[in-house]
């Protein structure tokens, strides 16, 4: 009976810990955390890790616990770095919806919206092009192995018990979100570069020969050209993408252990 009580009181309770980071994380995470994921598949997943990861962060727990009220404490603040590393991760997806934006508007399809999943809502046709396929390069490359590290490397920077920073992790957040914004914009260059150049080709043309409807001829121009470059520009766009997914989620690994 006494080891009953005593697996009652700790092993219950640090598996409450240990799921709560997890599973926040897990809900919000690239691929697993996506709308098209069901929630009961993503509590699965969730459960299924923090069931397989607790023996190794198991070190990490405090010893003894501490009573009800130190114990919802900890609960809330392992609820806000899971949070804070999901949405770490979330933030350097949104790149590729970055990307897909800049790249409908540099090719004349900007009013071509359709649902995004990973965004759960309305997005450039390119963007959601661009995000499915980051989503299945995670998974193909076995980039979801990291995501998992990430987690279990962030007991030794966020360890349990103590208060997490909250100007690191703002300022941290804010690296991330200006990070995923450039690597989009840095991503669409290509195509900002041909459509500027048929803007300027087309300028030219409507000053030699100005009973040219020019508008009539760029458009499908536009975007003839547009997925040209798409078509050859888009392998080596994933790859810059995934190295610097990789770069922000080996963060967590560099600075943990």
């Amino acid at each position: 009976m006494e080891t009953l009580q005593t697996f009652l009181t700790t092993g219950v309770f640090a598996f409450m810990l240990v799921f709560v980071r997890i599973g926040t994380a897990m809900m919000i995470m690239p691929g697993v955390g996506d709308s098209f994921v069901p929630a009961n598949i993503r509590l699965y997943i969730a459960l299924g890790l923090s069931i397989v990861l607790a023996p190794v962060i198991q070190p990490f727990i405090p010893t003894p616990l501490p009573g009800l009220e130190v114990m919802f404490a900890l609960i809330l603040m392992e609820f806000v770095i899971g949070l804070f590393i999901g949405s770490i991760a979330r933030a350097l997806m949104a790149a590729l919806d970055v990307a897909g934006m800049i790249i409908s508007m540099s090719s004349g399809l900007a009013n071509a919206q359709v649902f995004n999943p990973s965004l759960a809502g309305q997005g450039s046709i390119i963007g959601a092009f661009l995000s499915v396929t980051g989503v299945v390069l995670i998974f193909a490359t076995n980039m979801h192995h990291l995501l998992i590290y990430g987690l279990v490397e962030s007991y030794h920077m966020f360890p349990i018990g103590g208060v997490p920073d909250t100007g690191s992790m703002a300022d941290l957040m804010a690296r991330a979100v200006s990070v995923s914004f450039l690597t989009g914009f840095q991503m669409a260059i290509p195509f900002i570069v041909v459509s500027l150049l048929l803007y300027i080709g087309m300028g030219v043309l409507t000053r030699l020969m100005p009973q040219i409807q020019v508008f009539i001829l760029a458009l499908p121009m536009q975007i003839l050209l547009s997925m040209i470059t798409l078509g050859l520009a888009v392998p080596a766009m994933l790859l810059f993408w995934m190295s610097r997914f990789e770069e922000g989620m080996v963060f967590f690994l560099t600075n943990g252990g």
